[in-house]
């Protein structure tokens, strides 16, 4: 995909909000329209999973920009991975030269619905959070040696980082005392530990390298991959399908996802200079790092106490604050983390700059699963 770049970003901040979902996608997409110095775009892909019916189509007749193809896309909490993967790959291919996508959601507040799972394997702990969460937390820990405190470690690192980010939902420090002592929700996890569903909106303007209109704003930011990969059968601690079986050598989605964006970039792990990952629970996050290949099993723990993966480390990991202090609006999440990239990228993150990055990781892995890996460069 290297004749596909990003001209423009735009980010309604992520919280609670006493405004529409429609108004928040429009806050997005006129911030990144703006950015892009266009009006004009070929078509548009909005993710969302709660919004409702024809959620791209309300946004853009707000905008007067209905015309086009509006697609909304739903993959849990990579409906934006997904919508971007399908703009992309439409530039790609020829079709389109220039694509707005898009993300917008308003959760409820409290635990996470979904309708993917059976109302018995509901009734038996299999909701997306947070027993499925704990499950797999503890099967994390019985595998490679993480413990709680490690948790902890991480939410400390992520919410260190999400001070100096003025669009997250928390925006204060805390300590490894304070999120043990939070609450256990589901064993291990504490309250602290999880992030919060919550509101907001990203969008994103993909186009043809070197189009004549284009309008020549900030330095594009090339996308070298962008890979959306749903499960196997297989064990549901490996986010495979449900109840489909034990097989452990079944590789998850976000593994599938990682090989074939660094095969498509021609990059590899040890290329990346900054990441955006999954988090939606601290053990999520340690998880991921093995997935993509940014550490081997059981390393976690010592790249925690190193700070390797943190702001001033040599793979900062979740500079945003990641979802532990931003929360998640499910459309909104993955295109979230595009956003962040790229201006890291472009150098525009102030504090939280990662110096020297040229090439970002995006990860989102939805119920589903769907797991999507996003490389960018300059």
């Amino acid at each position: 995909m290297s004749n596909v770049v990003v001209s423009g970003v735009g980010l309604h901040p992520f919280g609670r909000f006493d405004t529409s979902v429609t108004d928040m996608g429009v806050h997005a997409v006129r911030a990144a329209l703006a950015e892009a110095g266009t009006r004009r775009i070929d078509a548009a892909f909005c993710g969302t999973a709660y919004a409702g019916v024809a959620s791209g189509h309300k946004v853009l007749g707000a905008l007067g920009l209905t015309g086009p193809p509006i697609v909304d896309v739903e993959a849990g909490c990579a409906s934006g991975g997904a919508a971007l993967e399908l703009a992309s790959a439409a530039i790609a291919a020829g079709r389109f030269d220039r694509v707005l996508v898009f993300g917008i959601e308003k959760m409820v507040a409290g635990m996470i619905r979904s309708s993917f799972f059976d109302p018995w394997q509901e009734a038996a702990g299999l909701t997306p959070a947070p027993a499925y969460f704990a499950m797999r937390a503890q099967r994390l820990m019985a595998d490679t040696g993480i413990t709680k405190e490690d948790l902890a470690a991480v939410v400390v690192k992520n919410r260190r980082h999400g001070v100096e980010n003025d669009h997250a939902m928390f925006r204060k420090e805390v300590t490894a005392d304070e999120v043990l002592g939070s609450r256990v929700i589901c064993e291990p996890l504490h309250l602290f530990m999880l992030c919060s569903p919550n509101e907001g909106a990203a969008a994103v303007v993909l186009e043809r390298e070197g189009l004549p209109d284009s309008a020549g704003g900030p330095a594009p930011v090339r996308l070298r991959a962008a890979v959306l990969r749903s499960h196997l059968p297989g064990s549901v601690l490996s986010e495979a399908t449900p109840m489909a079986g034990d097989d452990e050598s079944v590789t998850g989605p976000s593994a599938l996802a990682a090989a074939e964006a660094y095969e498509q970039a021609g990059l590899g792990p040890e290329d990346v200079d900054v990441a955006e990952v999954q988090d939606t629970d601290a053990a999520r996050e340690l998880l991921s790092w093995q997935e993509l290949g940014l550490c081997r099993p059981g390393e976690q723990p010592s790249i925690l106490a190193s700070g390797e993966f943190a702001l001033g480390g040599r793979l900062p990991v979740n500079p945003s604050g990641g979802l532990l202090s931003k929360g998640e609006p499910l459309g909104a999440s993955a295109l979230g983390q595009v956003v962040e990239i790229v201006r890291q990228l472009r150098g525009e993150c102030g504090p939280r700059q990662v110096e020297g990055a040229r090439v970002g990781l995006s990860h989102t892995i939805g119920r589903g699963a769907n797991a999507c890996v996003v490389l960018l460069g300059i």
